[in-house]
């Protein structure tokens, strides 16, 4: 059985935006077209209404390209439950008030028992210091921590 990724937003955008002067950005960029070539069949992909919503705003053409890339992707439910444990995130300091979608990400995950959560938001979600305490909250509400990574940490190891 594979194991499961949620897509967060940052996902599609480094896949299909047009390549970055900035290194870091650069690199992002092909390190996440690598996983998405290299990786993606390995695992059973999964996003969320958030994912389709975000990637939906600012340039239509970069908002297609985006979309285009995520099209096949299953979408799990931002219901009640979800958006609860999104507020206990963010209520017991898993995620910063500022970031509410940040936390709806990381609860859409957990409370859809999803393996890994893929992505390059480095601030609020994928942030050594929080990790920590995310998973804490996720083990208190009985969920299962989604492991929080960027596509670099997804790659094969071969």
């Amino acid at each position: 059985m594979k194991k499961k990724v949620y897509i967060e937003t940052s996902i599609p955008s480094y896949l299909t935006a047009r390549p970055s002067r900035d290194v870091r950005a650069a690199a992002w960029q092909q390190i996440t077209g690598q996983w998405w070539d290299e990786a993606r069949s390995r695992y059973d992909l999964f996003t969320s209404e958030l994912t389709l919503t975000e990637a939906s705003a600012g340039n239509p053409e970069a908002a297609k390209r985006r979309l285009r890339a995520i099209e096949d992707v299953p979408e799990l439910r931002i219901d009640r439950e979800v958006q609860e444990f999104a507020e206990r995130l963010i209520a017991e300091g898993g995620i910063p008030p500022q970031a509410e979608a940040d936390a709806l990400h990381v609860a859409v995950a957990a409370v859809h028992n999803i393996d890994y959560l893929l992505t390059w938001n480095c601030r609020h979600i994928d942030n050594a210091a929080k990790k920590p305490i995310i998973r804490s909250i996720c083990e208190k509400a009985g969920y299962s921590y989604p492991e929080i990574c960027t596509p670099l940490e997804l790659l094969p190891e071969e």
